[in-house]
């Protein structure tokens, strides 16, 4: 699928996106993959290398990748392999002396069954990179580069969007549905009359990337992907772009004008030592922590950036949206294709609110802490009270820091307990634990990962031995699943199941959602098994009503 030219831009699409940044661009694959038509249109005609962003590719994040048959082919070109360093490091200086470390971090270590993907670190323009591709391979779909949204306006029917070239000529186009993700400076959220709720930080923060050929032969801590730096001339944080020269640091209280002036100083400071250095950007900035009032107001929603700001401590911003982009991606997908209704879009926000807030506060507490509040007098001295100032210093960070880099269980652990698109939930026992979660992850016997036997629509798995009353129990929900039209793929798993489900007692039958979140898990269907389908797919579509009764048989893939 090639870049379009504005002037041959088509005037309608099912959905457009505005901004084509990670977020944006996960937003088109999620819909791409499904068959709908969306149109990305983005300022930017490249991609720039000039500033790395986010660096942090959480588990969640590259467990969507790999849905999307994209998970290797960022590794493959990823600087820096999962495997080749697990560590953050704290030190005087990247020369000087080591103050503690953490290990396995930001789940970049497998863990048996638990994922399926490691965690990986890559620059944030590798992942833009490839999710271009990705985007310019589905059919339908458009990628408008050079061309920005000026305008949003709705009615009950469409969306009209204004959009300009780099020229400044503007045309109008009509969408069934709009998704800002267009950042800090939204013309969408502008539009919608939404607004940000929260503060900032007192303190400015210089960002920058150098090239220094001859660093890593002054490392003395070995591989890691972070060092904080801990010292007065320049408490910072600092890590590899690759393994050769190319750097990013992060100089802590050091606003735009000292930073442009002592760019060099600092670079040195970190470094413990004269090294030389060729300063390729720098990135002034200052964190925010809010989130909009708002993230929807009629056919228009709001993700990634342009929903909320979170600092990024612990890497879950930018991992953030792209689980915005999947779960509003696969919900207006299923209203598009006619088996969605109307809670599903009333979902979106009950259902992503609760996790965008719980990751701004975890960030905002990741940052109370950083090498500026763990300065301290002698931690470079050889002497006893050196020793001493040291032993202090990494107490303190273990207390203090762990969880910013040992953060699984706000990953992968986030329940949702509130929504109109899933049943009750009991108080206890498995479906308390179960319902509205990440399904949890096994390999099966054969060695493959039981996430990629589940389908694009729900999924059913089957647990135990294939009796004949597990088959009518079975038979229940794809028949209820044909009557409304829902796609449905059947996985049996024989026997005992995976491991780590012969502790659901009873649960033979789980419902699993397009996003891997267990809709529903019990014995036996349910006496009302339409209801629980019109439940899980948002009841009414949009037009209040109900998918018809003699719809085509639904999807069933049958795996082994």
């Amino acid at each position: 699928m090639p870049s379009i030219d504005h002037r041959t831009l088509l005037r309608h699409t099912q959905v457009l996106i505005a901004g084509g940044g990670p977020v944006g661009l996960a937003a088109a694959v999620e819909l791409g993959r499904r068959g709908v038509d969306f149109l990305v249109v983005e300022p930017r005609a490249t991609v720039s290398r000039a500033r790395p962003r986010c660096k942090t590719l959480n588990v969640r994040t590259m467990e969507h990748l790999r849905r999307w048959g994209l998970a290797d082919r960022l590794r493959a070109r990823a600087p820096l392999g999962a495997s080749w360093a697990r560590d953050v490091v704290f030190c005087t200086s990247l020369s000087g002396r080591e103050l503690s470390r953490f290990t396995g971090v930001l789940g970049l270590a497998p863990e048996g069954d638990r994922f399926p993907e490691t965690g990986q670190q890559a620059p944030q323009y590798l992942l833009e990179e490839v999710l271009r591709e990705a985007v310019e391979e589905l059919t339908p779909g458009r990628l408008a580069l050079g061309s920005k949204v000026v305008g949003v306006s709705q009615d009950d029917d469409l969306v009209s969007v204004t959009v300009e070239d780099g020229s400044g000529r503007r045309c109008v186009v009509t969408a069934d549905y709009v998704i800002g993700c267009d950042g800090p400076r939204s013309t969408v959220r502008e539009a919608i009359g939404s607004r940000y709720l929260g503060g900032e930080a007192l303190r400015p923060n210089f960002g920058m990337v150098f090239e220094s050929p001859d660093l890593w032969e002054h490392v003395r801590h070995g591989p890691a992907v972070q060092y904080w730096v801990v010292n007065p001339d320049a408490p910072a944080l600092v890590g590899p772009l690759d393994r050769t020269n190319t750097w990013w640091a992060i100089a802590f209280g050091v606003d735009r004008a000292a930073g442009e002036r002592e760019a060099r100083r600092i670079i040195d400071a970190v470094a413990g030592r004269p090294v030389h250095a060729e300063i390729r950007s720098t990135d002034p900035w200052t964190a925010r922590m809010q989130i909009v009032d708002r993230m929807r107001r009629g056919r228009v929603f709001l993700a990634g950036d342009a929903a909320h700001l979170n600092p990024p401590f612990g890497g879950h911003g930018l991992n953030t949206g792209v689980g915005d982009a999947v779960d509003l991606g696969w919900k207006l997908a299923a209203v598009l294709a006619g088996w969605g209704g109307a809670a599903l879009l009333d979902s979106y926000e009950e259902e992503r609110r609760p996790v965008q807030e719980r990751v701004i506060q975890e960030a905002t507490a990741n940052m109370r802490v950083l090498s500026t509040e763990l300065l301290a007098d002698n931690l470079d001295a050889d002497d006893e009270a050196g020793a001493e100032a040291r032993r202090a210093a990494g107490a303190r960070i273990q207390q203090t820091k762990k969880a910013e880099f040992h953060s699984l269980d706000l990953v992968l652990g986030l329940r949702i307990t509130s929504s109109p698109v899933l049943p009750p939930q009991q108080t206890d026992g498995a479906d308390a634990r179960w319902t509205g979660a990440r399904l949890p992850h096994a390999f099966l016997d054969d060695g493959r990962s039981l996430y990629d036997l589940l389908g694009d629509g729900l999924t059913l798995l089957v647990l135990g031995p294939g009796t004949s009353e597990a088959a009518v129990q079975e038979a229940a929900l794809q028949e209820a699943a044909r009557l409304r039209g829902v796609p449905l793929t059947v996985v049996r798993l024989p026997g005992a199941g995976p491991a780590g489900y012969a502790h659901v007692p009873g649960a033979r039958l789980v419902l699993v959602r397009p996003d891997q979140v267990v809709g529903w898990l019990g014995a036996e269907a349910p006496e009302d098994a339409l209801a629980l389908l019109d439940t899980l797919s948002g009841g009414a579509r949009p037009d209040g009503t109900h998918p018809p009764m003699h719809t085509p048989p639904a999807e069933r893939k049958q795996h082994a």
